[in-house]
């Protein structure tokens, strides 16, 4: 938020009390400043100044804090909200300022209790009161000394804002008594949260995208049903006669298939049946007799059923029996609506890499997809609003290449969704929750508890069907689950890729590598030696499979030769020619020390010497003795051998290349004459290779 949104004073035509508090605040477009919370407020509310979507509505809660502080408070946080602020300050946000407030009260309540009851002057604290309460936090906060920091900061405020509080201002520095410490909580280098590990997003994401393709249709047929009984209005029909005709054919129904009679309570469900009947419900209380004769020879079911039939399948039969009308059922539409937006949410988050914030703006037509001229999807994007790091806190306009999983994922939210929803995130209409809090999508919180339930769902699944696929409990925290996880564990797999870093960058809008290897986990952390040691293992893992199966004397290119020795050497080396399987340990410690810097790829496989690589000359001196995937040049490098694969996926480039210069029309002759040039090089290459190997 840029300065010129907050006034440089308060309005002068208007009395303290009268002053609108978020004045200074840029407001939601839903919001009006003169229904905003007034200075002389016990309670000031502050989601007219919230602009994400997702936010939890704040408020500062004035009678929560020492009746003899709050005007010192009210002053401060006045001019926290809407004034500019002092000098090398910067503007707080609207969570920074109710964080700010939390602090504010546990330190003003600890001092109520120490003063004696006439001080009232903040301006009058001592240094011995500030040692008293650094010791007293390192008791509230034991184990963290981020929230002692942040708590003394927000002490500190106290002076850094003097200029705006006259008489309650502090008189001193406290940055300068010994341990007070920063004013700011420290930060980390990188990026703290845990990402999932395989065992668990494996089966997380793989249950995901089958409530997407599989249980969706069931779950919004029945959304479909349960729609159209709430817009319909019923009435008594004009013929009694005609409505009891019809109740007795719905019973005959019942008891020619055995059915139980829709249940509630242990009472047939007069409610239900009078919207299948689609006629209110006192119509349905005049035949009594015929529910109670139809009871006697069916039952009443345990729960109520929407009318349509079970189509998803798991281990081959119905998924479930049926999905309840009343939302506390465990198949109920409330509950599995709620289920398949987490599923939804779950794909989305990880397949794309949005955050939270971002994912919980998609609104009805974020999806773009482009088409070739046969209308066939190649590319998929979504626009949402991105905020972290950006000018404007009301998020900036963004795009998201994702993949086809996603556009599905979007094409089931705007589905489950009343067409007059916009944001794909908005809570469900169904169950007793459907109305709870006032942001227009889910929060944070909500999310995380929905993906806990999905989990917790899921598992009962599979438990009921005896089945081995169950979600291991991870990415949780004391509060719930946390939906960090997912864009952590994405810059995992990335970064795990040939160029990963680099692609992470781009799909996290990053502007530089090093912002997405803090993200991702620096090399102090770990991550980097972590995903060297991996791929150093699979690549040892390959090496033991070639010399195995002498596979490593058949390469050809002009590094052939140089594979056999130095895989040769590696396997007297290691003492393990002939055996099928080697301990992961041991092939970790032989690779340290031993690494024949042999990396399979698609098209060549690299045997990397730095003085012959071209990629390291296109370095200039920054190497660190690793082949640069990005800079590759395979068709004049040295350092290249082919395996019989590799020489197919030449192949197979040619044959594309072949077919695109095929194509009709023909294509712009600069294009052509391009194409040409690449097919020829290839072929000359492999004409090349294929000399080398009859001179050998």
């Amino acid at each position: 938020m840029s300065l010129a949104t907050f006034a440089a004073s308060p309005p002068a035509d208007l009395s303290l009390q009268n002053i609108r508090v978020l004045h200074g605040r840029q407001l939601r477009p839903t919001a009006r400043l003169e229904e905003t919370s007034r200075y002389g407020d016990d309670i000031w509310r502050l989601w007219p100044s919230q602009l994400k979507e997702h936010e939890t509505a704040l408020i500062l809660n004035f009678p929560t804090l020492p009746q003899r502080f709050r005007p010192a408070a009210k002053k401060l946080f006045y001019h926290l909200l809407s004034v500019a602020p002092p000098d090398g300050e910067d503007p707080p946000s609207i969570t920074t300022v109710r964080i700010t407030f939390t602090h504010m009260k546990a330190f003003l309540t600890w001092l109520d209790k120490r003063w004696e009851p006439h001080r009232t002057d903040l301006s009058t604290l001592t240094a011995d009161d500030l040692n008293d309460y650094r010791k007293r936090l390192t008791v509230v906060y034991p184990r963290s000394s981020d929230r002692r920091t942040l708590a003394r900061g927000v002490v500190r405020i106290l002076w850094r804002w003097r200029s705006h509080l006259d008489g309650h201002a502090l008189s001193f520095d406290p940055l300068h008594l010994p341990g007070w410490g920063e004013s700011k909580a420290v930060r980390r280098s990188e990026n703290a949260t845990d990402r999932l590990p395989e065992e668990s997003m494996g089966p997380l994401l793989g249950w995901a995208l089958r409530f997407i393709d599989e249980f969706a249709p069931d779950i919004l047929a029945a959304d479909g049903h349960w729609r159209a009984t709430r817009t319909d209005t019923f009435r008594q029909p004009d013929d009694p006669t005609d409505i009891g005709l019809r109740i007795r054919a719905l019973m005959d129904k019942h008891i020619a298939a055995g059915r139980p009679l829709p249940g509630y309570r242990g009472r047939p469900n007069v409610v239900h049946l009078a919207r299948t009947l689609r006629c209110d419900r006192t119509s349905v209380d005049r035949h009594v007799d015929v529910l109670a004769a139809t009871t006697e020879i069916v039952g009443i079911g345990s729960d109520s059923y929407f009318d349509s039939p079970i189509k998803g399948r798991l281990d081959g039969v119905p998924w479930i029996e049926g999905i309840a009308t009343h939302h506390t059922a465990t198949h109920s539409l409330a509950r599995l609506g709620r289920h398949l937006q987490a599923a939804c949410y779950i794909v989305i988050a990880f397949l794309s890499g949005m955050r939270d914030s971002e994912s919980k703006h998609l609104r009805r037509g974020c999806l773009t997809i482009k088409r070739d001229k046969d209308k066939t999807p190649y590319r998929w994007t979504v626009s949402s609003l991105a905020f972290k790091g950006e000018d404007d806190d009301a998020g900036v306009e963004a795009t998201w290449v994702v993949g086809e999983p996603v556009a599905r994922a979007i094409n089931i939210l705007e589905s489950l969704q009343p067409p007059e929803t916009d944001y794909l995130f908005a809570r469900l209409r169904h169950g007793s929750d459907a109305k709870k809090g006032s942001a227009e999508a889910l929060t944070t919180k909500a999310t995380g508890t929905q993906i806990n339930k999905f989990i917790i769902y899921v598992n009962q699944l599979c438990a009921a069907a005896d089945r081995s696929d169950t979600i291991p409990a991870a990415g949780r925290s004391r509060t719930g689950f946390k939906t960090s996880v997912f864009r952590r564990t994405l810059a995992w797999f990335i970064a795990r890729r040939p160029g990963g870093v680099i692609a992470g960058a781009l799909q996290y809008r990053h502007q530089s590598i090093q912002m997405f290897e803090g993200y991702a986990g620096t090399s102090a952390s770990g991550f980097r030696a972590e995903v060297e040691s991996e791929q150093a293992l699979a690549r040892g893992e390959t090496y033991i499979a070639m010399i195995d199966a002498h596979e490593h004397t058949d390469l050809t290119g002009p590094s052939a030769e140089e594979v056999a020795r130095r895989l040769d050497e590696f396997g007297e080396r290691g003492q393990f020619q002939g055996q099928i399987a080697l301990d992961k340990h041991r092939l970790k410690r032989i690779m340290k020390r031993h690494d024949p810097a042999i990396y399979p790829g698609e098209y060549i496989t690299c045997v990397h010497d730095p003085a012959k690589a071209l990629c390291e000359k296109a370095k200039r001196g920054r190497s660190e003795g690793l082949p640069s995937h990005g800079g590759c040049k395979p068709l004049s490098c040295r350092n290249v051998a082919l395996t019989p694969e590799n020489v197919a996926a030449w192949t197979r480039e040619l044959a594309r290349l072949e077919k695109r210069m095929a194509t009709r029309p023909a294509m712009p002759p600069l294009l052509l004459h391009r194409l040409q040039e690449r097919h020829a090089e290839i072929t000359e290459f492999l004409a090349n290779t294929a000399r080398t190997e009859a001179h050998a």
